[in-house]
């Protein structure tokens, strides 16, 4: 019996050795349509020793009148991030949003089309933004369902020949748990999506850019998913704008005007001065706005969940999102270390 006391602890040592991740890549995606890095941008790079960036070079739309075509194209470059004629010191890896309504829409004849522009515009802006920076990854987001998935798998295993490049998907929570029903995507990798869980308008009592709740409910599949699997995780908050109980825009540089909100229910604010946002954004006294924060404490219950429920392999990337001042201020240095190393403790 004695023997039989001792060797369960070995076993359990064994199996939760099993599933550690001994390295982690620190990666930041850059989703900014415009404008340029700032000083304190590029210092929080250097500070993190962050080895990978992907940028979201464009995204895809359709129309009846134009069909499939390029939108919010970035302005990113390289030389913005590292001083001239030097080597840059991170892993560029191009990202391009497509909406789901484009396989919605789409022949196959389409997505053949659709591959083969999505690979020569990745490419054009990598010989114009990034030097001719080698290129060994490209990264597809989409929001599939399971009345799309044929086509976008269909999409995705065009692109892999055209581009000959490793191709990883982003990979949302709601396919995450039923692989099944979603079908796995024919690429390299994925990046399990740790945010945006709810519809923002359909439940007004939860925090749908990260609830805890809501986040184990889909993590506890207990099975191992098919693919590499690394992981992204939220550095922003919002604010919604209701006037005259109607939803109408969302705020993300929230820190000016806390000042002028007075709480009246969890989530819930009510505005106490009137306030000019920008040319486009008035706030009146009365207007009602539910203020959804993604404290660093809510960050570290969300990578315990996540650690406890998924068997990662012994190296993954660990992505935030996404690199941009005035959301990063709300997290010191420290705070932001701790969401990479976190995973590997």
């Amino acid at each position: 019996m004695k023997k039989i006391i001792f060797f369960l602890p070995f076993l359990f040592l064994i199996f939760s050795c099993e599933h550690k991740v001994e390295k982690v890549e620190k990666a930041f995606y850059y989703w900014k349509s415009d404008g340029y890095p700032s000083d304190k941008e590029k210092q929080i790079l250097v500070n993190q020793n962050i080895q990978k960036i992907y940028v979201k070079f464009f995204e895809v739309d359709y129309s009846d009148a134009m069909g499939n075509f390029p939108i919010s194209k970035t302005n990113f470059s390289l030389n913005s991030y590292c001083d001239e004629g030097k080597e840059s010191p991170y892993q560029i890896i191009p990202t391009v949003y497509i909406k789901n309504i484009v396989f919605q829409k789409s022949s196959e004849k389409d997505l053949d089309k659709l591959a083969d522009n999505v690979n020569f515009l990745i490419n054009k802006y990598t010989n114009e933004k990034l030097d001719s920076l080698k290129v060994s990854e490209i990264q597809i987001d989409c929001d599939w369902t399971a009345s799309t998935k044929d086509n976008y798998f269909y999409f995705l295993k065009k692109l892999k020949p055209i581009s000959q490049k490793e191709i990883s998907a982003t990979l949302r929570l709601y396919p995450y748990k039923y692989p099944d029903k979603m079908g796995v995507p024919p690429v390299d990798k994925v990046t399990l999506m740790c945010y945006n869980l709810i519809n923002p308008l359909a439940d007004q009592s939860k925090n749908s850019i990260l609830d805890l709740k809501e986040l184990e409910s889909y993590l506890n599949t207990g099975k191992k998913y098919p693919l590499h699997m690394d992981v992204a995780l939220p550095v922003y908050s919002w604010m919604q704008i209701y006037q005259n109980n109607q939803f109408t825009s969302v705020l993300y540089n929230v820190n000016d005007i806390k000042k002028h909100l007075k709480q009246i229910k969890p989530l819930w604010y009510e505005v106490q001065k009137d306030t000019v946002i920008d040319y486009k954004t008035y706030l009146r006294v009365g207007d009602k706005i539910k203020y959804e924060e993604i404290t660093a404490d809510k960050i570290n219950k969300a990578i315990a969940l996540i650690k406890k429920n998924i068997k990662f392999d012994k190296e993954i990337t660990v992505m935030l999102f996404h690199l941009d001042e005035n959301q990063l201020k709300n997290y010191t240095d420290e705070e932001i270390s701790h969401f990479y190393s976190d995973f590997n403790k």
